[in-house]
């Protein structure tokens, strides 16, 4: 990094202010809660953890060190909840990401449910998912996603509740884009960032539940 880009001494010192100023509003705020869910402790906590990364960039770049602590983010936890209390309807939305690491082995299985050669664009992995996915459920593509030549990563379901079921074809254009996460009631996460804290050769999971 060029001496342009980097900190001055002065703004290191404020972002260390800054996270002083956070902590006395954290505490501040857990001994004024209300309730496990308060959003005061939820808002200042998120505060605390901004301020205090800000601190931990700004050093580094200014002096090649690092502060001894870490302060999870926000993405830890969900926020407190603020769905319908008796939910009669809930959305279960879910992502998993997946590396084509064997395309042959993911053509050889569409060949296996139609003929290939006779389609367009026969023998290419895009037809090939095309197929795949049209015969398979989601799930059992999941536990059998090596015999298809898939590799795993990330992947999340969100739990979401809702005071009634939408009209019928009202988010199928854009499925995800109204999810609130104040509104869920779990959440289960799969992702190799967690191996670190599991020790796990698999991707480990983190389930967070409001």
């Amino acid at each position: 990094m060029s001496d342009a880009a980097q900190p001055t001494a002065a703004e290191v010192r404020a972002a260390a202010e800054a996270v002083k100023a956070a902590l006395d509003r954290h505490l501040a705020a857990v001994e004024r809660r209300t309730g496990d869910d308060d959003p005061a402790v939820y808002e200042a906590f998120n505060a605390l953890a901004a301020a205090a990364e800000a601190y931990d960039e700004a050093l580094y770049d200014r002096y090649d060190e690092v502060t001894p602590f870490e302060i999870p983010g926000a993405d830890d936890s969900l926020p407190p909840y603020a769905g319908p209390e008796e939910p009669h309807a809930l959305s279960v939305l879910i992502r998993r990401d997946y590396a084509v690491v064997e395309p042959q082995r993911l053509i050889a299985q569409a060949r296996r449910v139609t003929d290939l050669d006779r389609e367009e664009g026969a023998g290419t992995t895009h037809a090939a998912l095309g197929i795949v996915f049209g015969e398979y459920e989601p799930d059992e593509i999941a536990s059998r996603h090596k015999e298809f030549g898939l590799e795993e990563g990330d992947s999340t379901l969100w739990v979401e509740a809702a005071d009634d079921l939408p009209e019928p074809g009202e988010w199928l254009n854009a499925p995800f884009d109204q999810a609130d996460p104040e509104h869920l009631v779990c959440r289960f996460d799969i992702s190799a960032v967690f191996d670190d804290e599991t020790d796990e050769e698999e991707p480990a999971a983190r389930v967070s539940q409001a």
